[in-house]
């Protein structure tokens, strides 16, 4: 509930369970006025949208900058007050700093509030802008906070701490939304889980450097937001300038999952969701590497046109100098020497067997060893006086140059026109670190960043059925604002399917299962070195839009048999597994983890018992399947592609063979014994609702 004052910025009263209709805003604003304190100023007012540290507000301003330093501690006045339906917009004005802010709220309708603000300098100086963040209040029984950080190939992990009166701060200064971005910060109650506990969440949604922040100060106040980190002088608005934040959206729910399920209902209300099924992806990345050879890469599509792929992706490797990681970003064009005809031959090969063709690009890069380094070494981001330190022999491409950006349009423009490209994994594998503009030696990083959306943007509206994948060194750029431009998000390079249980658990935190790109690898895990059985490895991946990044060619004919059946299953399932709502349940064993999907009308889930370590106990008693409608009866069964997970079990769970028949509140309060599985196993069940009688 939002509280628009007749002077100063407005406050939301409230924000997270339904009120009901009998509501009052006016009961609400005056029973939350706080006492008067020592030390308190004598009139306590509420925190803004915007905090103001005018107003006494001793925790993070909302507004920070100064013009040659003065007018740092701004007092907006408001101006004009508009709504439209479930959006706020709130202008208000500070005359003698001379700074106007236009402020937006809204709550979407599935429940999420949206927040976005502007400020515009009106005085006749320029205006530094040194950070814009807006916030949410926290209730004082939200204690405990939950984020994610990772690295390299583990992405996503989650990271538990108590709340009291401190700041928790997550800065992201990777250039990118980084490895180990927060994605959502939660605040809750203590001891929040899944199914259980009141929560608070909000994510940036931007793909640059970022804030995100909780903070409790003494007079007991909380609030969570968050919004972009500008770098030093960054942002300067001449007279008449203005500065738009990334939204920042906050969601409520009672456990995480009812939080999540608002930004996947978000997402799925856009126009330009991806609406149609999610197409098998075999990609030639863990297949081929860089040894591109059209007879192997034939093979390769024959292989995976056998076992029900429907888009073959040709990943790195396939242009001018690239015979490693180390040369040819920036010569976006087809390597001679590989390919004589061009790649023609192989995408005819591929759509000959009744599969798209999709490649991998990285254009916001530049090799230090590239033509295009070399005929244009101004063209990389820089502050002026050097260059920054190289990763993997590369640099980044100034896009916000109109030369370098056009070169790089064309050039994907060309491409995908000349080779009828069904899909870009479009790449980015290192941090934005020293990235400025070599012409001026300023900070660049949100130029570069609004340069990138309008690539992708101009790109899109050319090739409205183009799909594009956001890849990042694996999962190092998923916020909501990149899948506005994109159609999903490559959430991790190791596909250990062990590994790949918790990065998808936690990256579903934000995302559907359709968004996130899922692959098959070979037995041994390339990154990992581990070896996990093939259904393992296909129930992994089915929990998201599924792939396939295995060198078939070598793979043996049971192996080929059994991933078919595998491909078939999803394809079966697609429809409404990618409609469905994600859950997942609080299990006491923290060596099993239970995940599934209800559809939408529901008539059927999927859930996945997966075994992750070995237990204390030598079975993992009941596990509970939450999510389904109570009153309602279900018939449980194993799905077994390729047989039973391996057990310990001389006499096998009975039900595993029989089936079971129960009730959705049995199910999710009750639930059903599982076997005592070997480590790094998955049972995989099909829960469907019996007809009435």
């Amino acid at each position: 509930m939002l509280r628009c004052k007749s002077s100063g910025l407005p406050e939301i009263l409230h924000w997270g369970a339904d009120l009901g209709p009998e509501a009052s805003l006016d009961a609400l604003a005056s029973t939350s006025v706080p006492a008067v304190v020592p030390n308190s100023t004598d009139i306590p007012s509420g925190v803004a949208v915007v905090p103001e540290h005018a107003t006494a507000w001793p925790g993070l301003p909302g507004l920070r900058g100064h013009r040659e330093g003065r007018d740092w501690s701004p007092l907006f006045t408001v101006d004009r007050v508009v709504e439209d339906g479930g959006s706020c917009l709130v202008r208000a004005v500070d005359v003698e700093a001379g700074l106007a802010l236009d402020l937006e709220v809204g709550l979407t309708a599935v429940g999420l509030v949206r927040l976005g603000a502007t400020v515009r300098n009106i005085g006749d100086a320029a205006y530094t802008l040194d950070g814009l963040v807006l916030a949410l209040p926290l209730p004082s029984r939200a204690t405990e906070l939950l984020d994610l950080t990772g690295r390299w190939a583990g992405e996503r992990t989650p990271q538990r701490r108590p709340f009291g009166v401190e700041a928790h701060v997550r800065d992201g200064r990777r250039g990118r939304t980084g490895s180990d971005a927060t994605l959502v910060l939660v605040a809750g109650e203590s001891g929040f889980g899944f199914r259980r506990g009141q929560v608070w969440g909000v994510h940036v949604a931007w793909s640059g450097n970022h804030r995100t922040y909780a903070e409790r100060v003494p007079t007991g106040e909380a609030v969570i937001g968050g919004g972009e980190l500008l770098l030093a002088g960054e942002v300067r608005l001449e007279p008449g300038e203005s500065y738009t934040t990334p939204d920042v959206f906050g969601s409520f729910g009672d456990g995480l999952d009812e939080l999540s399920a608002r930004f996947h209902r978000h997402l799925r209300s856009r126009p330009h969701h991806p609406g149609g099924p999610r197409r098998v992806v075999l990609n030639t990345w863990e297949a081929v590497y860089f040894d591109h050879d059209l007879h192997r890469l034939r093979a390769l599509a024959d292989r995976g046109a056998e076992v029900g792929a429907e888009l073959f992706v040709l990943d790195d490797g396939w242009f001018r100098n690239r015979r490693d990681d180390t040369a040819g970003l920036g010569d976006w064009y087809v390597d001679e020497r590989v390919w004589p005809d061009g790649l023609h031959p192989l995408a005819e090969h591929v759509r000959s067997l009744g599969m798209e063709f999709g490649l991998w690009v990285e254009p916001e890069m530049i090799s230090a060893d590239s033509d295009l380094a070399r005929a244009h070494p101004d063209w990389i981001l820089a502050t002026g006086g050097r260059r920054p330190p190289l990763v993997r022999g590369q640099y980044v491409l100034d896009l916000t140059r109109p030369q370098a950006y056009a070169y790089v349009l064309e050039r994907l423009d060309a491409l995908v026109t000349e080779y009828r490209i069904a899909f870009l994994k479009w790449d980015h594998n290192r941090d934005l670190v020293d990235a400025g503009d070599s012409r001026t030696g300023r900070p660049a990083v949100h130029a570069q960043t609004l340069a990138v959306y309008r690539l992708l943007d101009e790109l899109r509206a050319r090739h409205p059925r183009l799909e594009i994948e956001s890849c990042s060194s694996g999962g190092s750029r998923v916020d909501l604002a990149i899948l506005e431009r994109t159609d999903r998000v490559w959430a991790s390079d190791c596909i250990d399917a062990l590994d790949r249980q918790g990065i998808q658990r936690w990256t579903g935190l934000l995302l559907p299962p359709e968004l996130v790109g899922s692959h098959v690898g070979a037995t041994r895990s390339h990154i990992t070195g581990r070896r996990h059985d093939l259904s393992f490895r296909t129930i992994t991946a089915l929990f998201g839009h599924f792939g396939i990044e295995w060198d078939l060619v070598r793979a043996d004919p049971v192996e080929l048999d059994d991933l078919a059946r595998w491909v078939r299953f999803y394809k079966q399932v697609r429809g409404w597994l990618h409609r469905g709502r994600v859950v997942r349940a609080d299990s006491p064993d923290p060596a099993t983890l239970v995940n599934g999907v209800v559809s939408d009308d529901d008539t059927q889930a999927l859930f996945a018992v997966v075994r992750i370590a070995s237990g204390t106990t030598t079975s993992p008693g009941r596990v509970t399947l939450p999510g389904l409608p109570s009153d309602s009866r279900f018939a449980v069964r194993p799905v077994d592609h390729t047989g039973l997970p391996l057990s310990t079990a001389l006499v096998q769970v009975p039900w595993l063979s029989t089936g079971a028949r129960l009730s959705g509140r049995e199910l999710a309060e009750v639930g059903l014994q599982m076997p005592p599985m070997h480590p790094e196993q998955a049972l995989l069940l099909h829960v469907v609702r019996e007809a009435s009688v």
